[in-house]
């Protein structure tokens, strides 16, 4: 034995080796109670004012449904079917550097008024169309951006060209989370193009509060999962003395490195990661449902398996205090699903898909006492036009007025505000900006959307950047 070698305290050791083994504290990390390396930035948090909504499922329509053919009835588009009109397009106008004439064109579909609120909906959602009393119709939606990459940017952060975190991302960093064995905010089956994973991104936000992707469009749903939950190598009680080991190392670190806050959330993201193996795989475990609710959502059926599989995981995770829940109808090809610019009649294949799904997701969460203070938000990036595209049997891109609607978390129900012109074409009343939303959304959630800020290179930045205004009339 050499006499000679210094004698290394624990202390030191632990400090000489804290580099190298602090970003693998995934492997394993112990209950709730037993880490208490960093502050958890997850941690909920108290709402500036008094909430109408605790929680955010967005149904996201890739590609743009046409609102014409789905909420927003406009019999001028039968009366006036066929003729050449001048139409004030912006689009049109920046392709061709000349006013054209687009021929009308009348939706395919027949518009009947549903509930006590006489509601419009086309035959293409007769579920949905059984809820009207309890939904709240934006239609006179208006955004930036006349291609599906900047309006799904626009939509998802609130610009189109520059990085700004997610809607997703602010309410986290906002609020924080319910349940801290779950991600706070998760996207379920997310595309990977027009924006792909900075639809979902913390951007310059702290990295806790990045969302968590589950699954990615293409996939069958009943495949998706959380991966790396299980670790095979180690019994529990190696993982349970591997992690003792590891939290002393990365108490070192953050004594030597305060204030730094990429490792803190690295830290606190492993640790999630451990708790999530006892919790999140029961999120996709459909077994124990009864097949009443089976049935509701439409799994095990040919056309709405998938997405009702998609609703039900979405249920699960706002009863299990998941703060924000996107669910992805879209797919990974250049023309998203709803994307008709030709044969329109492919809107009747993605409602057939997401009618009865939609539908049994509101049941289930007011059956459940849920939907009270959950915010339901059914949307594209924009709509379409009332004409045909080239004189052909499709749409064009819209995003001069749209429908959206809303259920729940304080809105109005069985409402319609705001509306486009006879045409469908324009808002023209009611109008309500993507940043208008955002801060009606943010308001409706307790957050003051001018209050949640972040500075970022030296200037404050927010989700409406320096616009926005809350929309109070759709308030219950």
């Amino acid at each position: 034995m050499n006499s000679q070698l210094p004698i290394i305290s624990r202390r030191q050791m632990l400090r000489s080796t804290a580099c190298g083994f602090s970003y693998l504290a995934a492997a394993g990390m112990a209950q709730r109670e037993s880490y208490a390396t960093v502050a958890n930035p997850l941690s909920p948090r108290e709402p500036e004012f008094t909430p109408r909504a605790k929680r955010v499922i967005f149904l996201f329509m890739q590609g743009g449904p046409s609102h014409v053919d789905t909420f927003d009835y406009k019999p001028m588009l039968a009366e006036k079917d066929g003729q050449k009109l001048v139409f004030d397009d912006a689009r049109v106008l920046a392709k061709t550097r000349k006013i054209t004439k687009h021929r009308v064109f009348k939706s395919p579909w027949r518009f009947r008024q549903h509930g006590e609120s006489g509601a419009h909906v086309s035959d293409l959602f007769p579920h949905i169309a059984q809820h009207v009393d309890d939904l709240c119709f934006l239609k006179g939606m208006h955004t930036d951006g006349v291609a599906h990459g900047p309006a799904t940017l626009f939509m998802h952060t609130g610009s189109i060209n520059l990085v700004r975190p997610s809607v997703g991302s602010w309410v986290l960093y906002g609020l924080g989370t319910e349940n801290q064995n779950l991600p706070g905010f998760v996207s379920i089956q997310p595309s990977m193009g027009n924006g792909g994973p900075r639809n979902y991104s913390n951007a310059f936000l702290p990295a806790a509060f990045q969302g968590t992707a589950v699954g990615r469009a293409g996939t069958p749903a009943k495949d998706v999962k959380m991966r790396d939950l299980v670790n095979p190598a180690r019994t529990t009680a190696e993982q349970r003395r591997q992690f003792e080991l590891l939290r002393a190392i990365n108490a070192e670190q953050i004594r030597d490195r305060a204030g730094d806050d990429k490792l803190e959330a690295v830290i606190s993201s492993y640790e999630l990661a451990w708790r999530m193996q006892h919790h999140a795989p029961g999120l996709f475990d459909f077994r124990q449902e009864p097949q009443h609710i089976k049935d509701l959502y439409g799994i095990d059926q040919p056309h709405t398996d998938d997405f009702g599989r998609q609703c039900l995981m979405a249920r699960r995770m706002a009863e299990a205090g998941v703060r924000y829940i996107q669910v992805n109808y879209g797919d990974n090809t250049n023309n998203p699903r709803w994307d008709q610019h030709s044969n329109l009649h492919q809107h009747r294949d993605h409602a057939l898909n997401t009618d009865q799904p939609i539908a049994g997701l509101l049941t289930d969460l007011k059956q459940r006492g849920l939907l009270e203070d959950t915010l339901v938000w059914w949307g594209a990036e924009f709509g379409r036009t009332p004409y045909a595209q080239q004189n052909g049997t499709g749409r064009d891109h819209n995003p001069d007025g749209f429908t959206m609607f809303l259920a729940g978390g304080g809105v109005k129900p069985g409402f319609s505000y705001g509306g486009t012109d006879e045409f469908g074409h324009h808002a023209v009343e009611g109008r309500v900006h993507m940043h208008d939303w955002h801060a009606t959304l943010l308001h409706l959630l307790g957050i003051d959307h001018k209050k949640l800020t972040y500075t970022h290179d030296g200037r404050p930045f927010r989700l409406t950047d320096v616009h926005g205004r809350v929309i109070r009339d759709i308030m219950a």
